[in-house]
Protein backbone atom coordinates (compact mmCIF):
# COMPACT_ATOMS: atom_id res chain seq x y z
CA UNK A 1 0.00 0.00 0.00
CA UNK A 2 2.91 2.32 0.72
CA UNK A 3 4.13 2.14 -2.83
CA UNK A 4 0.64 4.26 -4.16
CA UNK A 5 1.13 7.04 -1.92
CA UNK A 6 4.52 7.45 -2.71
CA UNK A 7 4.16 7.65 -5.97
CA UNK A 8 1.41 10.24 -5.54
CA UNK A 9 4.14 12.06 -3.24
CA UNK A 10 6.49 12.49 -6.08
CA UNK A 11 3.76 13.70 -8.77
CA UNK A 12 2.90 16.05 -6.38
CA UNK A 13 6.83 17.56 -6.27
CA UNK A 14 5.99 18.11 -9.59
CA UNK A 15 7.74 14.51 -11.16
CA UNK A 16 7.56 12.00 -13.33
CA UNK A 17 7.73 8.60 -12.88
CA UNK A 18 7.83 5.31 -14.01
CA UNK A 19 6.71 2.08 -12.16
CA UNK A 20 9.09 -0.74 -12.20
CA UNK A 21 11.66 0.66 -14.74
CA UNK A 22 13.95 -2.57 -15.65
CA UNK A 23 18.10 -1.74 -14.66
CA UNK A 24 19.60 -4.51 -15.80
CA UNK A 25 18.66 -6.87 -12.91
CA UNK A 26 17.01 -4.42 -10.78
CA UNK A 27 13.50 -2.89 -10.83
CA UNK A 28 13.07 -0.14 -8.32
CA UNK A 29 9.58 0.63 -7.71
CA UNK A 30 9.61 3.92 -8.82
CA UNK A 31 11.93 5.65 -11.40
CA UNK A 32 12.15 9.72 -11.42
CA UNK A 33 12.06 11.19 -14.50
CA UNK A 34 12.71 15.03 -15.74
CA UNK A 35 9.99 16.64 -18.36
CA UNK A 36 12.04 14.73 -21.06
CA UNK A 37 11.74 11.78 -19.92
CA UNK A 38 15.74 11.46 -18.17
CA UNK A 39 15.81 9.39 -15.26
CA UNK A 40 16.93 11.96 -11.96
CA UNK A 41 16.27 9.63 -8.74
CA UNK A 42 15.66 6.20 -8.01
CA UNK A 43 13.11 5.63 -5.45
CA UNK A 44 12.93 2.23 -3.68
CA UNK A 45 9.54 1.57 -1.28
CA UNK A 46 9.96 0.20 2.14
CA UNK A 47 7.29 -1.55 4.50
CA UNK A 48 8.10 -2.06 8.08
CA UNK A 49 5.46 -4.60 9.26
CA UNK A 50 4.73 -6.89 12.30
CA UNK A 51 6.29 -10.75 12.05
CA UNK A 52 4.64 -12.93 10.14
CA UNK A 53 4.12 -15.15 13.36
CA UNK A 54 1.73 -11.95 14.73
CA UNK A 55 -0.57 -12.15 11.72
CA UNK A 56 -0.99 -16.12 12.03
CA UNK A 57 -1.54 -15.56 15.64
CA UNK A 58 -4.41 -12.79 14.76
CA UNK A 59 -5.74 -15.37 12.32
CA UNK A 60 -5.93 -18.15 14.82
CA UNK A 61 -7.52 -15.96 17.31
CA UNK A 62 -10.24 -14.91 14.65
CA UNK A 63 -10.78 -18.09 13.96
CA UNK A 64 -12.24 -18.55 17.33
CA UNK A 65 -14.53 -15.41 17.46
CA UNK A 66 -16.04 -16.22 14.24
CA UNK A 67 -17.17 -19.42 16.20
CA UNK A 68 -17.91 -18.06 19.11
CA UNK A 69 -20.52 -15.75 17.27
CA UNK A 70 -22.66 -18.75 16.61
CA UNK A 71 -23.44 -19.01 20.24
CA UNK A 72 -26.74 -17.10 20.86
CA UNK A 73 -26.14 -15.22 24.29
CA UNK A 74 -25.46 -11.59 23.65
CA UNK A 75 -22.34 -11.48 26.34
CA UNK A 76 -19.24 -10.27 26.04
CA UNK A 77 -15.93 -12.49 26.44
CA UNK A 78 -12.27 -12.39 26.59
CA UNK A 79 -9.63 -14.39 27.67
CA UNK A 80 -7.27 -14.25 30.63
CA UNK A 81 -3.45 -13.86 29.85
CA UNK A 82 -0.19 -14.77 31.54
CA UNK A 83 2.22 -12.52 33.39
CA UNK A 84 5.35 -14.92 32.45
CA UNK A 85 4.71 -16.16 28.89
CA UNK A 86 2.51 -14.97 25.72
CA UNK A 87 -0.84 -16.38 25.22
CA UNK A 88 -0.34 -18.33 22.48
CA UNK A 89 -3.75 -18.89 19.97
CA UNK A 90 -5.48 -22.22 19.52
CA UNK A 91 -5.20 -24.32 16.92
CA UNK A 92 -8.71 -25.55 14.64
CA UNK A 93 -9.28 -28.20 16.73
CA UNK A 94 -8.87 -26.59 20.02
CA UNK A 95 -10.92 -23.63 18.85
CA UNK A 96 -13.88 -26.22 17.75
CA UNK A 97 -13.86 -27.41 21.19
CA UNK A 98 -13.50 -24.30 23.11
CA UNK A 99 -16.64 -23.01 21.00
CA UNK A 100 -18.22 -26.20 22.15
CA UNK A 101 -17.02 -25.44 25.84
CA UNK A 102 -18.95 -22.40 25.50
CA UNK A 103 -21.79 -22.65 24.01
CA UNK A 104 -22.53 -25.26 26.50
CA UNK A 105 -21.17 -22.78 29.66
CA UNK A 106 -23.33 -19.66 28.59
CA UNK A 107 -26.30 -21.54 27.99
CA UNK A 108 -26.59 -23.14 31.39
CA UNK A 109 -28.37 -21.77 34.02
CA UNK A 110 -25.31 -21.73 36.22
CA UNK A 111 -25.30 -17.68 35.23
CA UNK A 112 -20.84 -18.22 35.88
CA UNK A 113 -18.28 -15.18 34.91
CA UNK A 114 -15.36 -17.35 34.46
CA UNK A 115 -14.84 -20.38 31.87
CA UNK A 116 -12.26 -22.77 32.01
CA UNK A 117 -11.36 -24.83 29.10
CA UNK A 118 -8.51 -26.68 27.23
CA UNK A 119 -5.89 -24.72 29.18
CA UNK A 120 -7.49 -21.25 28.36
CA UNK A 121 -9.68 -19.25 31.05
CA UNK A 122 -12.79 -17.13 29.53
CA UNK A 123 -13.85 -13.90 31.00
CA UNK A 124 -17.45 -12.58 31.05
CA UNK A 125 -16.78 -8.62 30.53
CA UNK A 126 -18.13 -6.26 32.68
CA UNK A 127 -19.59 -2.46 32.20
CA UNK A 128 -17.28 -0.33 34.38
CA UNK A 129 -19.60 2.05 35.21
CA UNK A 130 -23.02 -0.54 36.07
CA UNK A 131 -20.55 -3.34 37.46
CA UNK A 132 -22.91 -5.91 35.59
CA UNK A 133 -22.40 -8.26 32.34
CA UNK A 134 -21.64 -5.92 29.13
CA UNK A 135 -24.02 -6.65 26.80
CA UNK A 136 -22.75 -8.27 22.96
CA UNK A 137 -24.57 -6.34 19.95
CA UNK A 138 -27.06 -8.12 18.50
CA UNK A 139 -28.33 -12.00 19.28
CA UNK A 140 -25.07 -13.35 19.61
CA UNK A 141 -22.10 -13.95 22.11
CA UNK A 142 -18.30 -11.56 21.19
CA UNK A 143 -15.30 -12.58 22.05
CA UNK A 144 -12.18 -10.08 22.19
CA UNK A 145 -9.26 -11.61 21.82
CA UNK A 146 -5.64 -10.52 23.00
CA UNK A 147 -4.24 -7.93 20.32
CA UNK A 148 -0.59 -9.70 19.75
CA UNK A 149 0.02 -5.74 19.51
CA UNK A 150 1.94 -5.66 22.45
CA UNK A 151 5.84 -4.86 21.88
CA UNK A 152 8.81 -2.12 22.28
CA UNK A 153 8.23 0.42 19.48
CA UNK A 154 11.68 1.11 17.33
CA UNK A 155 12.99 2.52 13.99
CA UNK A 156 15.75 0.37 14.35
CA UNK A 157 14.31 -2.33 12.28
CA UNK A 158 13.15 0.12 9.75
CA UNK A 159 16.96 1.41 9.58
CA UNK A 160 18.27 -1.84 8.99
CA UNK A 161 15.66 -2.67 6.17
CA UNK A 162 16.94 1.20 5.03
CA UNK A 163 20.24 0.04 4.68
CA UNK A 164 19.60 -3.74 3.09
CA UNK A 165 17.98 -1.91 0.42
CA UNK A 166 20.78 0.67 -0.08
CA UNK A 167 23.00 -2.27 -0.02
CA UNK A 168 21.47 -3.93 -3.02
CA UNK A 169 21.29 -0.67 -5.11
CA UNK A 170 24.86 0.76 -4.35
CA UNK A 171 26.02 -0.43 -7.66
CA UNK A 172 23.70 0.64 -9.28
CA UNK A 173 23.53 3.98 -8.05
CA UNK A 174 27.27 4.68 -8.33
CA UNK A 175 26.93 2.95 -12.02
CA UNK A 176 24.27 6.11 -13.06
CA UNK A 177 25.44 8.96 -10.95
CA UNK A 178 21.83 8.71 -9.45
CA UNK A 179 20.29 9.04 -6.07
CA UNK A 180 18.58 6.48 -4.30
CA UNK A 181 15.86 7.65 -2.10
CA UNK A 182 14.02 5.11 0.27
CA UNK A 183 10.20 5.76 0.68
CA UNK A 184 9.59 4.11 4.08
CA UNK A 185 6.18 3.57 5.89
CA UNK A 186 5.17 1.36 8.31
CA UNK A 187 2.30 -0.76 8.92
CA UNK A 188 -0.21 0.19 11.89
CA UNK A 189 0.14 -2.62 14.18
CA UNK A 190 4.01 -1.66 14.62
CA UNK A 191 2.86 1.70 16.05
CA UNK A 192 5.92 3.24 14.57
CA UNK A 193 5.72 6.95 13.42
CA UNK A 194 8.29 9.26 11.57
CA UNK A 195 8.87 10.29 15.57
CA UNK A 196 10.40 7.26 16.02
CA UNK A 197 12.50 7.89 13.26
CA UNK A 198 13.93 11.07 13.59
CA UNK A 199 14.57 10.02 17.73
CA UNK A 200 17.18 7.32 16.60
CA UNK A 201 18.63 9.97 13.42
CA UNK A 202 19.33 12.35 16.44
CA UNK A 203 20.02 9.95 19.04
CA UNK A 204 17.22 10.85 21.45
CA UNK A 205 17.04 9.16 24.44
CA UNK A 206 13.16 8.05 24.70
CA UNK A 207 11.39 4.91 24.53
CA UNK A 208 7.88 3.82 24.06
CA UNK A 209 5.62 0.37 24.49
CA UNK A 210 2.52 0.04 22.68
CA UNK A 211 -0.42 -2.16 23.98
CA UNK A 212 -3.71 -2.91 23.27
CA UNK A 213 -6.59 -4.57 24.53
CA UNK A 214 -6.13 -7.96 25.80
CA UNK A 215 -2.27 -7.53 25.93
CA UNK A 216 -0.28 -8.76 29.00
CA UNK A 217 3.00 -9.55 28.33
CA UNK A 218 6.24 -8.07 26.73
CA UNK A 219 8.61 -10.25 25.15
CA UNK A 220 11.36 -7.78 24.00
CA UNK A 221 13.88 -7.23 26.20
CA UNK A 222 14.17 -3.32 26.74
CA UNK A 223 17.50 -1.85 26.76
CA UNK A 224 17.96 2.04 28.67
CA UNK A 225 21.41 3.56 27.96
CA UNK A 226 20.76 6.70 29.38
CA UNK A 227 24.34 8.22 28.04
CA UNK A 228 24.55 6.12 24.73
CA UNK A 229 20.93 6.02 23.37
CA UNK A 230 20.74 4.17 19.96
CA UNK A 231 21.90 6.32 16.93
CA UNK A 232 21.42 6.24 13.24
CA UNK A 233 23.72 7.69 10.60
CA UNK A 234 22.15 7.30 6.84
CA UNK A 235 24.66 6.09 4.37
CA UNK A 236 26.68 7.93 2.21
CA UNK A 237 24.94 6.55 -0.81
CA UNK A 238 21.19 6.98 0.45
CA UNK A 239 19.90 10.32 -0.64
CA UNK A 240 17.20 10.44 2.26
CA UNK A 241 14.38 9.10 3.59
CA UNK A 242 10.99 10.03 2.06
CA UNK A 243 8.50 8.81 5.25
CA UNK A 244 4.87 8.00 4.26
CA UNK A 245 2.01 7.97 6.74
CA UNK A 246 0.04 5.39 6.98
CA UNK A 247 -3.61 6.90 7.31
CA UNK A 248 -5.75 8.48 4.96
CA UNK A 249 -4.57 11.48 3.59
CA UNK A 250 -1.11 9.79 3.50
CA UNK A 251 0.79 12.61 3.61
CA UNK A 252 4.77 12.38 3.77
CA UNK A 253 8.05 14.41 5.56
CA UNK A 254 11.10 14.15 3.65
CA UNK A 255 14.38 13.34 5.74
CA UNK A 256 17.45 14.13 3.59
CA UNK A 257 21.10 12.50 3.87
CA UNK A 258 23.63 15.53 4.62
CA UNK A 259 26.34 13.42 4.06
CA UNK A 260 24.85 11.64 0.31
CA UNK A 261 27.29 10.99 -2.11
CA UNK A 262 24.84 11.87 -4.63
CA UNK A 263 22.22 14.32 -3.12
CA UNK A 264 18.29 14.03 -4.03
CA UNK A 265 16.67 16.78 -6.23
CA UNK A 266 15.96 19.81 -4.55
CA UNK A 267 12.11 19.29 -5.43
CA UNK A 268 11.85 16.66 -2.81
CA UNK A 269 11.94 18.92 0.16
CA UNK A 270 9.23 20.65 1.12
CA UNK A 271 8.70 24.68 0.22
CA UNK A 272 9.33 26.55 3.03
Amino acid sequence: MIELPAGAALRERGFNIEYEQRWGTLTPDWTVTDPAGSPIALVEVLTHSPPKATFSRMKAWHALVERVKDIPVPLVLTVAGHRDRPLEAPDAQTAKKIARDLRRWLMSPLHMISFPSHGYTFLVMADHRTRRAMQAPGMAACLVPPSQMARVVSAQPLAAGIEKKVSRYRELTQETGLPLVVAAGAHKFTGLEVRQLDDLLRGANSIRVQFDFGDSFIHEPIEMQPDRPPRWTMPDDLAGVLWVDNTFPFTTQWRPNPHALIPAPAAFSPPT
